[in-house]
């Protein structure tokens, strides 16, 4: 059995009152044997789906110019491993970057190796929440001019989309990792491996948002992703973030998406905070932030102009797709529609208020609030709400006497004389 995270991940938002997971960084995490050393979750579950942190190692090799994925293992505290990671074999003067990602709200990396992982958890007490990475600005700089697959075609005639396709973000890109974890009989986590796999079966938990998707989403399209070479698992080859920021860094063609400074991970008190989008920036290949050119406000009129037509032309295939998860979706294309709309809300970066337009989806859900279809309109101008009118109450006027009047006309004239009774 696989069990799915994407719900996790879909309606999770950053909050000073949720639960952190406190990950404890092993001594040296940028050498063989701190990667193979379990990282030690305090405050969350990791046999939990809805708590499970993961993390993603690469290794930069500078004498043959090219990369290969390792993913350590992260466990309880208090528990042990079904089995005992394996010791990757690293090349002579290897650049090594890790990313984290979480199904629960917020990870804080501590330990011994923070310092020395060169780990980045967000800007002083303000923690990104879903994300943190060690080294991951080094590892992007030695492997700018490592040599990348390309692109490729779509089944539909159009390109494969990147990890910075606005028909692929949400309100919070280039979060979570691309690693998953089995869940042995006795309770315990071991690293998803063939050999492991034949000891301890499939029940595999993942992290999968953007990466995730994004890999879910080039099978449907007749697309390949970027992989290399699993150094816990001889033979085979995966993908992972930092390979997919790699592609989208080079092929992306514009409009290019890339974290704005109004991301729920990168706000500061809940503002916009343009040194604490720039961290996070650098540790997922991207440029320096600016209040001028990266506010939601033109991410969100990208994202409009460019993911209601993708998803539509892209329908005939991924209607075909399994959903990632089918509490939001029953196929990949209205999950897709309904992350799209869930973007556009309040709960995402809510384009619809800040472009003043309604959503250009259209969902259609069940009894239990699954989308089972989806379709999409041009956006129209939100009406204004209509303000209702505070009734004051009149002054209280007293009333006045009255007065029977009588009339009494003269014969040669219309003189009205008042008398009263």
């Amino acid at each position: 059995m696989i069990i799915l995270s994407f719900l996790v991940a879909f309606l999770t938002t950053v909050s000073t009152t949720e639960a952190v997971c406190s990950i404890r960084v092993p001594a040296d995490p940028l050498s063989a044997r701190g990667l193979a050393t379990p990282y030690i979750v305090t405050g969350c579950n990791q046999l939990d789906a809805k708590e499970t942190s993961f993390v993603q190692g690469a290794i930069y090799d500078p004498a043959t110019n090219t990369i290969s994925i390792y993913n350590p293992l992260m466990i309880t505290k208090g528990t042990i491993p079904a089995i005992k990671p394996v010791v990757p074999k690293l090349p002579k003067g290897a650049i090594v970057g890790l990313w984290f990602g979480s199904n629960a709200d917020t990870i804080h990396l501590t330990g011994s190796g923070f310092n020395r992982g060169r780990c980045v958890n967000g800007l002083g007490r303000s923690d990104f929440g879903q994300f943190a990475a060690c080294n991951g600005d080094a590892f992007f700089r030695a492997a700018r001019k490592v040599k990348l697959p390309d692109l490729g075609t779509a089944t539909n005639g159009l390109p494969c989309p990147t990890v910075r396709d606005f028909s692929i973000v949400d309100q919070d890109q280039s979060d979570n990792v691309a690693t998953s974890y089995i869940i042995a009989s006795t309770g315990r986590l071991a690293q998803n491996t063939a050999e492991n796999r034949r000891k301890f079966g499939v029940d595999i938990v993942e992290n999968m948002s953007d990466n995730g998707l994004l890999i879910k989403t080039l099978s449907a399209l007749g697309c390949k992703p970027f992989t290399a070479p699993d150094l816990a698992d001889p033979g085979s080859r995966i993908t992972a973030l930092p390979l997919n920021e790699l592609m989208a860094n080079k092929l992306q063609k514009a409009p290019v998406a890339l974290v704005p400074i109004d991301d729920p991970m990168t706000l500061v008190n809940g503002k916009p905070n343009v040194r604490k989008t720039t961290l996070y920036r650098r540790q997922v290949n991207q440029p320096p932030a600016s209040l001028r050119n990266d506010n939601s406000v033109s991410y969100c009129k990208n994202i409009l102009k460019i993911a209601p037509d993708r998803l539509a032309k892209d329908k005939q295939l991924t209607i075909k797709a399994s959903s990632p998860d089918p509490e939001v979706g029953n196929s990949l294309f209205t999950f897709l529609a309904a992350r799209l709309d869930k973007t556009f809300g309040p709960e995402g970066l809510d384009c619809s208020k800040l472009l003043n337009l309604n959503s250009p989806v259209v969902l259609t859900k069940d009894a239990k609030g699954v989308a089972t279809a989806a379709r999409f309109v041009r956006a129209t101008r939100k009406r204004p709400e209509r303000v209702p009118r505070k009734r004051h109450p009149r002054p209280r006027v007293p009333r006045r006497r009255r007065r029977n009047r009588v009339a009494l006309l003269t014969k040669d004239s219309n003189l009205c004389i008042d008398a009263s009774i």
